[in-house]
């Protein structure tokens, strides 16, 4: 961390202090929009008389230290140069392909941030998200923080007329993110629009300078705010360029971080969740992680941030295997069942529930069926499919009748947490040693399910089993 000399740290404290008497003012007044631009005015005050060797520069011109890629490939984002200047300046490229982020390794609270960026055709779309998690939301490959856009020439009106958005430095809250915006927009979106058009078309140079801090954000484009919020959720986090179809390029990004203010200990609900960016991903937009045999060819498929697997072929494996890890997988059910099925009702105690003469109880169901292997092996299978039961059931133990009961149950949901047929899920789960856990849409489903014998390694596979599915936000983090 870069700590600026005492007397411009002493000079911070004084104008906090003195600026509004903001420290013996109430809540209400703290909270007020002249407080707001008092604590913006003084960060500003801050950066622009902030020697250059108290900035920290966020790209070091040769390659991408100190940053990560969620949920993309390693060729979304390189370090490059701009051969039309003299000498050529450093960038970073972004491919625009997949759709999806690159973050900072390290997260921020109060700071003021500022780069160059060239849209390298007109119409492009990408972003740049502020106090981020450090890995995406479910079912998208954004997350959730406070989006500053980057885009080219594109806008939207309503039938009156007014703006509805724009491309010149729109501000919202993305993803459970929350953000009051400095003025409201008209149709009551978390959004604020611009006060005026200061973006060059591509493939000209911009200039972005964003102010955070205290959970206020302010956007500067080529020297002059525009748009800004406050009541920002998170307000801890991480910076994230996005990749969204467009090629870009950025340069001279840096940081300044800002001494504590009045927020001086953020709870965790405005902070991201550091251990989150321990994990890393396992699909990464290609299927280079994997071993796909040759029967798989064709049926398992990259579209954009997405693995698609259309029910057939076969299983897919990662080439890395794993001891104690913990796995994140969204999914969902992404073509018609494999038809109306009568199956078992399954009990508690992972039995089949029976009638009082002694036959088992069914139901019909809509049949859809996959499932992720752990550690190499098909009988350590985490299933999803459509009982009433539940996903995440471990099918290989809880019909395993040489197991003691109580693994059996344990290897049963607690609960049916499916999201409905083609909403997204997401499933975490958790081996240690030969101890399982599971959780599905934030539920416990699967509580310390010991699993005899399951292997001490091995790699993870992603199940065919006749249904299509698609699969995004594949990561792991191992533990060692």
């Amino acid at each position: 961390m870069l700590h600026p000399p005492a007397a411009r740290l002493l000079a911070w404290t004084a104008a906090l202090a003195l600026a509004s008497g903001l420290l013996a003012a109430s809540p209400q007044e703290a909270d007020s929009a002249a407080a707001r631009a008092g604590a913006v005015a003084r960060a500003r005050a801050f950066a622009d008389s902030a020697p250059a060797n108290e900035w920290q520069a966020l790209f070091n011109g040769s390659n991408l230290d100190g940053w990560t890629p969620v949920a993309v490939s390693p060729a979304t984002f390189t370090a490059g140069f701009d051969d039309s200047t003299t000498p050529p300046s450093a960038v970073i490229k972004c491919t625009g392909h997949p759709t999806g982020i690159m973050r900072t390794d390290r997260m921020y609270r109060n700071f003021v941030f500022e780069m160059d960026f060239s849209h390298r055709q007109a119409k492009s779309n990408a972003g740049l998200f502020m106090w981020s998690d450090a890995i995406c939301a479910k079912g998208v490959p954004f997350s959730r923080s406070i989006e500053v856009q980057v885009m080219d020439g594109v806008e939207s009106r309503m039938a009156d007329g007014r703006l509805r958005y724009t491309s010149q430095g729109d501000m919202f809250s993305i993803h459970g993110a929350t953000m009051t915006p400095d003025r409201p927009h008209p149709e009551g979106w978390a959004r604020c629009l611009p006060s005026e058009d200061r973006m060059k078309p591509a493939p000209e140079w911009n200039h972005y300078r964003v102010i955070c801090v205290d959970g206020i954000i302010k956007l500067e484009i080529n020297g002059k705010e525009v748009s800004g919020g406050f009541d920002c959720t998170p307000r801890e986090g991480f910076i994230c360029l996005e990749s969204e179809g467009g090629e870009i390029w950025f340069k001279n990004l840096r940081l300044l971080q800002l001494p504590s203010t009045r927020d001086m200990l953020p709870t965790p609900q405005l902070r991201a969740d550091p251990e989150l960016a321990q994990f890393r991903a396992l699909f990464d937009g290609t299927l280079e992680n994997f071993t796909v045999p040759p029967e798989s060819a064709g049926h398992w498929t990259v579209d954009d941030w997405e693995l698609v697997s259309d029910g057939q072929g076969g299983d897919i494996w990662s080439k890395e295997s794993f001891d104690d890890f913990d796995l994140i997988a969204d999914w969902r059910w992404a073509g018609p069942s494999q038809g109306t099925m009568t199956r078992p009702m399954i009990g508690p105690d992972g039995g089949t529930l029976k009638n009082a003469d002694g036959t088992e109880q069914t139901e019909t169901i809509e049949e859809y069926d996959s499932g992720i292997f752990l550690r190499g092996n098909s009988k350590s299978q985490v299933n999803l499919w459509n009982w009433s039961c539940g996903s995440g059931e471990v099918w290989g133990y809880r019909t395993d009748p040489n197991v003691p009961p109580e693994v059996r149950a344990a290897c049963t949901p607690k609960e049916k947490s499916d999201a409905a047929i083609g909403q997204w899920n997401r499933f975490r789960i958790r081996m240690r040693g030969d101890t399982l856990n599971v959780w599905l849409n934030d539920k416990h489903v699967i509580v310390d399910a010991h699993l005899p014998g399951v292997p001490a390694s091995g790699p993870i596979g992603l199940q065919k089993h006749g249904s299509a599915v698609e699969w995004g936000n594949v990561m792991v983090r191992q533990l060692k």
